[in-house]
């Protein structure tokens, strides 16, 4: 839509020169042809560098914008920007796409349904009740049995395996509220990106970005009954016992192994080879590698194991 109607739909004044826009980005990632937002000052060092047609911002911040990039100037930029996440949501389904593609070999199940636009490659099993959606890609050699459901335009490698019952590209957990303690959604516009040789467990639920995409790299191993949030990335060779939880855009590095019932909070960033003991908490960044972690908040294991020690002793 043109630049003006944006500035209309936000109630905002607009005086630039008006322009077509293609979508909603992060400052980082935006193009010359999409709109982004700030509403948080720790991310003004992400304005002077971006690339976006126009930013959703307040009059608090204008002043560091680029010169060229339009300021759509708001009362509540996280809230405009939910309003606005809405009119860039695909349609659900692509009615106008082609018939779903098969590759050779591929074998599926007649209760199980391709929407148009799909692609599934060579010698895939997809069992009965799995759907898969949209501009959906899936890899030569996968496995998907009964019940799986995957969204619009997310892609699934080679070799992969995916159990009963999982979701893969569910909106992320994402809205904004105002004042008055209501909720506006933020449509999740982006997709999940599941590389090659990667297993996933049943009822496990992977969200969408909300741009962009939510990535599970090659060779992860995530169990039974596993929560990825929005944006997140599970680096090569990833392991995850079940109920473990990653919250939005957190960053996990290869060859870490969490236990189960484990979770990180949002926003941070694991570096690799690390090993999380069942039912750890991670709430802040790990720099080191080749430690093992336990308790909540976490700690090194081994000083875990001496609290534990002593609180049985204090019990006695």
């Amino acid at each position: 839509m043109k630049l003006q109607e944006i500035a209309s739909i936000l109630g905002c004044e607009f005086g630039a020169s008006d322009v077509e826009i293609t979508g909603m980005n992060t400052l980082k990632d935006a193009s010359s042809s999409e709109v982004s937002f700030i509403s948080n000052s720790k991310y003004v060092k992400d304005i002077q560098d971006t690339k976006a047609a126009a930013v959703i911002i307040n009059a608090a911040l204008v002043e560091h914008l680029p010169s060229g990039c339009v300021a759509l100037v708001v009362e509540h930029p996280y809230w405009s920007m939910a309003i606005l996440s809405k009119y860039f949501a695909p349609a659900i389904e692509d009615e106008n796409a082609a018939p779903a593609q098969i590759g050779t070999g591929t074998k599926i199940s007649p209760k199980a349904e391709l929407a148009n636009g799909s692609v599934v490659g060579k010698n895939c099993t997809i069992l009965a009740n799995v759907y898969v959606g949209s501009n959906a890609v899936i890899g030569d050699n996968t496995i998907i049995y009964p019940n799986v459901t995957i969204y619009r335009d997310c892609k699934i490698g080679s070799d992969c395996i995916i159990h009963a019952g999982t979701v893969i590209g569910s909106d992320g957990f994402g809205f904004a509220s105002n004042r008055l303690g209501e909720h506006k959604k933020i449509y999740q516009n982006g997709n999940v990106v599941v590389e090659d040789d990667v297993e996933i467990g049943s009822n496990t639920s992977i969200d969408r970005a909300v741009f962009g995409s939510t990535t599970i790299k090659k060779g992860v191993r995530l169990d039974n009954l596993i929560q990825v949030g929005h944006n997140c990335e599970i680096g090569e060779y990833v392991v995850a016992a079940a109920q473990s939880g990653f919250a939005g855009s957190t960053k996990i590095a290869r060859n870490n192994v969490f236990g189960a019932q484990s979770g990180v909070s949002g926003h941070l960033e694991i570096a690799p080879f690390n090993t999380f003991a069942a039912r750890t908490g991670v709430t802040k960044n790990v720099k080191e590698s080749g430690k093992t972690f336990a308790g909540f908040p976490f700690m090194d294991h081994k000083t875990w194991l001496k609290i534990q020690g002593k609180l049985a002793r204090l019990i006695k």
